[in-house]
């Protein structure tokens, strides 16, 4: 089975301000996912000739910037799959949500290319594996058995597709919605049955756990930034941090039950999250996430 038939799949600011369009990727869609698809051929056998790199490539892990190639370019040794890819034409952003073996420790992985002229000018990894989550624990699923919801790649007729801005607006109403949760929904909408999932983990009824006020513990939601929105699938990766001061301790949820926060130290989580947009409502999302330092910020942010 070929890396295209596993599957194909994470910068601007809300009030967007965009990279320049499709000429400077140098490539329409089918190029950049094209690209994709050489991109995790090359990773997995580390080699970088099987892709086209530029003679220069900026290259973070886990926010942590590095020479290229390096970190898990080195110890990779499957892809697990299947991964869904995302492209944006205008902005030469592409995003791919994959897992991953490193030797016997399976990952989530979630990689933004940035394509200038047909070449990959940045490469951004998160990669999260059991060893570099975080107490209270992080949520992580089975990698070996994942399977991404299949939704988040389909593509949407040309008459029900909204806008760029609009589409952002739903994303970032997500992390307002998030950030000091209180059970108010702001700047966006769910479908009933829209799900979550956390590094593989599956989260039902995200409106029921948004509206209960569980998320009260989130201080804020910072460095939010929109870097691609694929149109034809009504799609929008960002990056963020989710912090914590810790200083919540008991509070209580919107039905009246009594509930303790389970962060008691400052404490962050830094993520590579996407946001599927139907019939004006969020229906799907997928997030590879780690811990972080508190407050730590990430070098792609301006």
């Amino acid at each position: 089975m070929t890396l295209r038939h596993l599957g194909s799949f994470v910068l601007v600011a809300f009030g967007v301000v965009l990279t320049p369009a499709a000429s400077a990727a140098g490539c329409d869609k089918a190029c950049l996912e094209g690209i994709a698809d050489q991109y995790r051929a090359a990773f997995v056998k580390h080699d970088r000739k099987l892709a086209p790199f530029a003679a220069r490539v900026r290259f973070s892990e886990n926010h942590v910037g590095m020479a290229f190639p390096d970190g898990t370019w080195d110890t990779v040794t499957q892809e697990l799959g299947p991964a869904v890819t995302l492209s944006d034409t205008k902005t030469g952003n592409v995003g791919i949500y994959t897992t991953i073996m490193q030797n016997d420790t399976p990952g989530f992985l979630a990689v933004r290319l940035k394509v200038q002229g047909g070449k990959i000018t940045e490469v951004e990894h998160i990669i999260s594996t059991k060893r570099n989550l975080s107490s209270p624990p992080t949520p992580i699923g089975d990698a070996k058995d994942f399977r991404p919801d299949p939704v988040m790649t389909q593509v949407v007729p040309v008459g029900e597709r909204l806008p760029r801005a609009k589409l952002i607006a739903h994303a970032d109403g997500y992390f307002s919605t998030l950030e000091k949760n209180d059970g108010e929904i702001r700047g966006t909408r769910f479908s009933p049955e829209a799900i979550r999932y956390e590094n593989g983990m599956l989260f039902p009824e995200i409106e029921k756990g948004f509206k209960s006020g569980r998320y009260r513990f989130n201080e804020r939601v910072r460095d939010r930034d929109y870097f691609l929105v694929d149109e034809e699938r009504q799609v929008v990766m960002a990056r963020g941090f989710i912090d914590h001061k810790g200083v919540l301790d008991h509070y209580t949820l919107t039905d009246g039950t009594p509930v303790r926060s389970v962060f008691r130290e400052p404490q962050t989580w830094a993520f590579l999250e996407s946001f599927k947009i139907r019939d004006d409502r969020i229906v799907s999302v997928q997030a590879t996430f780690i811990q972080a330092q508190y407050y730590m910020r990430s070098p792609w942010t301006k």
